[in-house]
């Protein structure tokens, strides 16, 4: 048995093998009578400023975390109906990397969960081989492994499995949930953290630091995306991640980060101020937004939509004009630039069908803003929430988001 790397014993322990299955099992059954074959990430090992993140369908469907895998799934009235091909031994390589899985290795089916392990080397000769005469094959053809597969079976006409992978995901299971609600709470620790540490004269990269120890010292691989801290004119860029400037009194601080933890992602904004309480411009403009970010929320059920022209960002642009200060003459929603939210899960904004209706069990985020850099206000207030039966559940609820709550965290 191989001694596997931190991330792919996290990776083993997070879903069960019996889940993966019902994944293929659920991919064969939409794409009947066809093959699907997926490439894992390439090795970057040769590049120290890179870490190998793998491709999240492939890792959707296995749970295999090492580089240059391969995945069959045949149609079940093949033998075998799955095959993960796996790179041989690296002798030299595992000298400096640690071991990985082979083809061959005592238990390295139970290991993957896959019946059949083949060697990589031969994937291309098998998978013509086992695929001759299925009238319909499948890979991800908007990736840059889509040639490298293509010429493993030339001649024959692929299709994107990309649509049917993506409904899947989607649809969140209770485990998915469960590990999604751990990395929310890691977020959530590393949020209160920075709060007690924000003060005057400090830089943005500081606090971004202090959110980085509490997301490592509780065992997730890495942020979720590039940490967002931005103090004053910062505040109002929507993407701002340079984290350079010093924080001055007065300014407001946005901090949008989140941590990843068992491959799974957070992404969860708060907009506080450095000094410890709001002016009374920044406190009218901050109960704006929030109530159209709970005016949002009241509008998520099963049949919405997150796209422009749903039903959750009009609820939201109404509150801000309805309920909010003008600026420059204008409504307030002329200052809201951006979409309501996205689906979380495997990705920060993970894979979704752009205006699909929500369903029970999808995992999204919602996240009102106002951006004025004329005033060098940023404003953005972003929570994670489960789509139910009925309406939605905050995932995210306990970290502050009223002003005077937060006011209270930050004298402490």
């Amino acid at each position: 048995m191989p001694s596997l790397p931190v991330l792919l014993l996290l990776a083993a322990l997070s879903v069960s093998h019996s889940e993966y299955q019902q994944r293929r099992t659920r991919l064969r059954q939409a794409l009947p009578n066809s093959a699907i074959v997926l490439l894992g990430s390439p090795d970057t090992s040769s590049d120290p400023r890179s870490p190998m993140l793998q491709e999240p369908n492939f890792y959707y469907l296995t749970g295999w975390m090492e580089p240059n895998a391969v995945l069959l799934i045949l149609p079940e009235s093949e033998q075998p109906d799955e095959v993960l091909f796996l790179p041989p031994h690296n002798q030299r390589q595992e000298r400096y990397e640690g071991r990985r899985a082979a083809a061959g290795d005592s238990g390295v089916e139970a290991l993957t969960g896959i019946s059949r392990v083949l060697s990589a080397g031969i994937w291309e000769s098998e998978v013509r081989r086992l695929t001759a005469g299925l009238p319909k094959l499948h890979t991800l053809t908007q990736t840059p492994s889509a040639e490298t597969v293509k010429r493993a079976v030339p001649n024959t006409e692929w299709t994107d499995a990309a649509p049917a992978i993506t409904r899947l995901r989607m649809v969140k299971s209770p485990r998915e949930i469960e590990m999604l609600q751990r990395s929310i709470d890691v977020s959530i620790e590393a949020h209160l953290a920075a709060w007690k540490r924000v003060k005057p004269g400090l830089h943005e990269y500081q606090i971004a630091a202090t959110m980085t120890g509490v997301i490592l010292e509780r065992g997730c691989e890495r942020h979720a995306y590039r940490p967002v801290v931005g103090a004053g004119p910062d505040s109002a860029i929507l993407h701002y991640s340079a984290n350079r400037r010093k924080m001055e009194r007065g300014d407001l601080l946005l901090i949008d980060v989140g941590a990843e933890c068992a491959c799974y992602a957070a992404d969860i904004t708060r907009t506080i101020p450095v000094g410890g309480r709001f002016n009374a411009r920044q406190r009218e403009l901050y109960e704006a937004v929030l109530g159209a970010r709970d005016a949002a929320i009241a509008a998520v059920k099963p049949g919405e939509s997150l796209g422009p022209r749903g039903a959750i960002i009009q609820a939201a642009r109404d509150y801000m004009d309805r309920r909010g200060p003008q600026v420059n003459g204008q409504p307030l929603s002329k200052y809201f630039t951006h979409g309501i939210g996205h689906h979380t899960g495997l990705e920060v904004h993970d894979a979704s069908i752009p205006e699909e209706p929500l369903e029970p069990g999808m995992v999204i985020t919602i996240e009102p803003g106002i951006y004025i850099p004329e005033e060098n206000i940023g404003i953005r207030i972003e929570d994670m929430v489960l789509v139910t039966p009925r309406g939605a559940k905050v995932l995210s609820s306990a970290l502050p988001a009223g002003p005077s709550e937060i006011e209270r965290r930050l004298a402490k």
